[in-house]
């Protein structure tokens, strides 16, 4: 059935989360940081290999570089218009929101906000997210969903018994954020090249390796201001099979 990929993915989101949350009980705050800084290193790393990824091809023996103007125009674009919606502040508000109407306070409230918005981030940027939403509103075949699911699923195992209860609710945008793709599915499909995706899912590895900057240094980066980055690529697509 259309739709059970996402379904999925929250499930996973929930039930990683309280396993996280249930996990954080017995380790102490030393243990939550080192933990923490040793996610933030992984994030980084994954971000880092899609980045090169997307930049780095061999050609005729020699390591070569590319996208370099797609990815300045992208971060650069997308850190105008994210700035002007200001993203980052309307998911903080959205995750006070949710502490509120949850009256958590104390320890836990300290790192709700921080946990939803990181979570929230890191299970909806990607080419997956985008992909295997797609694929699921076309042809029902849930396949890459569901072991998007099983990523996230131990992602947010290690996020919520270091940053609590508010990754649970990251569940959330990631359902509207898929749901809406699974549901616009027809009309997006012609558009999605293997360039274009490979060019999302660079850009997107960038905005992950921000978040991971961000869990071991604090928050330095705006990454949700940043998320109009990806759609930069789209246009970019655009312009270069209909026009130029």
């Amino acid at each position: 059935m259309i739709g059970t990929g996402t379904i999925a993915n929250m499930a996973a989101i929930i039930i990683g989360s309280t396993i996280g949350i249930l996990l954080s009980n017995g380790l102490k705050q030393r243990f939550r940081d080192t933990i923490m800084y040793a996610l933030g290193l992984a994030v980084m790393f994954i971000g880092l290999t899609g980045a090169l990824k997307g930049m780095l091809t061999v050609t005729d023996g020699e390591l070569q570089t590319g996208n370099t103007m797609l990815m300045i125009a992208s971060l650069a674009i997308g850190a105008l218009m994210g700035e002007a919606i200001n993203i980052e502040a309307r998911l903080e508000r959205m995750g006070e929101f949710c502490k509120k109407s949850l009256h958590v306070k104390g320890e836990k409230g300290e790192t709700f906000v921080e946990g939803f918005v990181s979570a929230s981030l890191l299970v909806c940027i990607g080419a997956m997210s985008i992909v295997g939403s797609i694929q699921d509103g076309l042809t029902g075949d849930a396949t890459m969903l569901y072991a998007k699911s099983v990523i996230d699923g131990v992602a947010v195992i290690i996020f919520a018994s270091t940053l609590g209860i508010g990754v649970l609710f990251s569940a959330i945008p990631l359902g509207i954020y898929q749901g809406l793709l699974t549901i616009s599915a027809k009309g997006i499909e012609p558009f999605l090249s293997d360039r274009l995706i490979s060019n999302l899912s660079f850009i997107g590895s960038i905005l992950i390796f921000a978040i991971g900057i961000n869990m071991i240094f604090g928050k330095k980066i705006k990454t949700g201001n940043l998320l109009p980055a990806v759609l930069v690529p789209v246009f970019y697509e655009f312009i270069k099979t209909y026009i130029l």
